[in-house]
């Protein structure tokens, strides 16, 4: 009875003092009894400071905590909160914020003040992950900058960080400078891993370098690097892109033997080389060992393959067994244009009425044949039907079909309806084909339809970042003078930066101001990102200081017009974000 009373008052005791679970794992359970109870006596004066644990956080907390401020705020502002974290700044950290991707800006201001704090040095791996970052963003003169820095201060540049430059050389058009940077770490003494092996071979085999690609895959053999997944999908892509799909199949094979499977990379790659070359036969190889194995093709692709399956005439048994998830009926409710014909006026010709069974059916190859013979025989269809026509070809990814519907269109004097002309513009800037969209856009404007501003300055702008200025300049002079503002000449003065000519951007800026068009804010991130890219350091400060007393002066501003709002939703990150 006295043990039960004495259970009672510890567990009273307990409630009291609201003391977390955890406590009870610390108690010692072999202890006598009597001595635990004065010993609790002791320690329950003040109970509740010996538990005042503060919160631990993990350091992927405070990476996205500093992320979010790079991205969120002005570098003014970021800059005093960074000042005032708690944390030490070490390579660690500083690398793993920059892999995070804040914007490339915000991530060069933080990369150069950090190199400023007490104590802090930076080293081969910041350095690197800050070449990447002006790599892919094409900011190739900033990454060369970057590594003869480390070049200068006498940091280890290890195989990592040149195969990172090679990469981005290559992607850059500069195969040459990629070679280069090759030779330079081997006589650096760098010994190559599997993955500069590889990254170089595909460098090779993509700029038809085949003889060179196939020494450097012998020499990896010989030097003891065992190919990876990868490496075998870059010599069956080459192989496949060359239409030697017998033996790129049998690497397919003996990779397995070898114990390195195919991954969905891999098959989605090859899948969609084989589309585009037309063979059939080897999607069906792959689409078997992809049944085997649970992998499946990323959609894109899947209605690339169901396409040129359908076109061979051969049997989607086999894609819908490796994709149950998808309804290739629904595909085909989505795509299908539904034509409807004017049923008041004359029944539709033996031409139209061939179109239209073509269309339904989705035979698109049989659709180019016809429309090619009756473009010689100057046969007429009507819009709608056209309209249609162009619309599946858009949506199956077959800017070829879709070009010949316009063509035959255009001449023909068809005057399409808006979203199609619009449809087969954002067709051809997906699939790489700019040669055309200046024509598409003077049909276009023939027929009465507006691109608007905001579209306009998207395809002036799109051009610009494919290197085709002249295009740009021929979309910017067919529109009309209102829709010549802000926005567009902002989109333009991009389109020469992103060409290497700062004096053309420039000058188009002057015209603007000589025509009473004020900038935005956007039109000077555009204006100091261009100049710092092509070294007008001098220029792009004196207009980052113009920047500034604009960011100031809007907010007292009432209103802001809608073309402004346009040019800083397209150009202006930090108002965006």
């Amino acid at each position: 009875m006295l043990r039960i009373n004495y259970l009672h008052g510890i567990t009273a005791t307990f409630r009291n003092w609201n003391f977390p679970t955890k406590y009870f794992h610390s108690l010692h359970q072999n202890k006598p009894r009597t001595p635990t109870r004065h010993k609790f006596a002791k320690t329950s004066k003040n109970p509740v400071k010996s538990f005042d644990v503060e919160p631990k956080v993990y350091m992927r907390d405070t990476i996205s905590n500093i992320y979010k401020i790079l991205k969120c705020s002005t570098w003014d502002s970021a800059e005093t909160q960074l000042k005032q974290l708690p944390i030490k700044w070490d390579s660690f950290t500083v690398n793993q914020v920059l892999k995070t991707h804040p914007p490339m800006e915000k991530a060069w201001l933080f990369f150069n003040w950090v190199d400023k704090v007490r104590a802090f040095k930076h080293d081969q791996f910041t350095y690197t992950t800050m070449l990447d970052i002006f790599g892919e963003a094409g900011r190739v003169s900033s990454m060369k900058y970057l590594f003869q820095q480390m070049q200068e201060k006498g940091l280890k540049i290890d195989v990592v960080t040149y195969t990172s430059v090679l990469h981005w050389l290559s992607k850059s058009g500069d195969v040459d400078g990629a070679m280069e940077t090759w030779e330079e770490m081997r006589g650096k003494g760098c010994f190559p891993t599997v993955v500069s092996y590889t990254a170089y071979m595909k460098v090779l085999f993509d700029n038809k370098r085949i003889k060179e690609g196939t020494d450097v895959y012998k020499e990896m053999l010989n030097s003891g690097v065992s190919p990876n997944c990868h490496t075998y999908t870059v010599l069956m892509e080459y192989l496949f892109g060359v239409g030697k799909y017998e033996e790129a199949l049998e690497i397919f094979n003996k990779m397995q033997e070898a114990g390195v499977k195919p991954d969905k990379a891999a098959c989605n790659i090859l899948v969609e080389k084989c589309c585009k070359a037309g063979e059939t036969w080897p999607i069906i190889r792959i689409l078997q060992y992809m049944k085997e194995n649970y992998i499946v093709l990323r959609y894109p692709v899947f209605l690339i393959a169901l396409e040129t399956l359908r076109a061979a005439g051969e049997s989607e048994a086999l894609l819908r067994q490796v994709h149950p998830h998808i309804s290739v009926e629904c595909i085909d409710n989505e795509r299908v244009v539904e034509y409807k014909g004017n049923d008041s006026e004359a029944p539709l010709s033996l031409d139209r009425e061939l179109v239209w069974v073509l269309l339904k059916k989705q035979n698109l190859l049989a659709i180019d044949g016809l429309l090619t013979e009756l473009l010689n025989k100057n046969i007429q269809l009507d819009s709608e039907m056209m309209s249609a026509v162009i619309h599946v070809n858009c949506n199956r990814c077959r800017p070829d079909g879709a070009l010949l519907a316009f063509k035959y269109s255009a001449k023909t004097g068809i005057e399409l309806e808006r979203t199609t002309y619009l449809a087969l513009i954002g067709c051809l800037i997906r699939s790489n084909t700019f040669t055309d969209i200046v024509e598409i856009v003077a049909e276009m404007t023939r027929a009465g339809h507006s691109l608007g501003v905001y579209l306009a300055s998207l395809l002036i702008y799109r051009l610009g970042c494919a290197r085709r200025p002249t295009c740009a300049a021929k979309i910017f002079d067919s529109l009309p003078d209102d829709q010549k503002c802000v926005a567009t000449y902002t989109a333009l003065v991009g389109v020469y930066f992103a060409a290497g000519t700062a004096d053309k951007g420039l000058k188009i800026y002057k015209t603007m101001q000589r025509k009473g068009i004020h900038p935005s804010l956007g039109t000077y991130c555009v204006l100091v990102a261009g100049l710092e890219k092509l070294g007008r350091v001098t220029n792009a400060e004196a207009y980052r200081k113009e920047k500034k007393i604009l960011q100031k002066d809007a907010y007292f501003r009432e209103s802001i017009p809608m073309e402004e709002k346009i040019c800083d939703l397209l150009f202006a990150r930090e108002v965006v974000s």
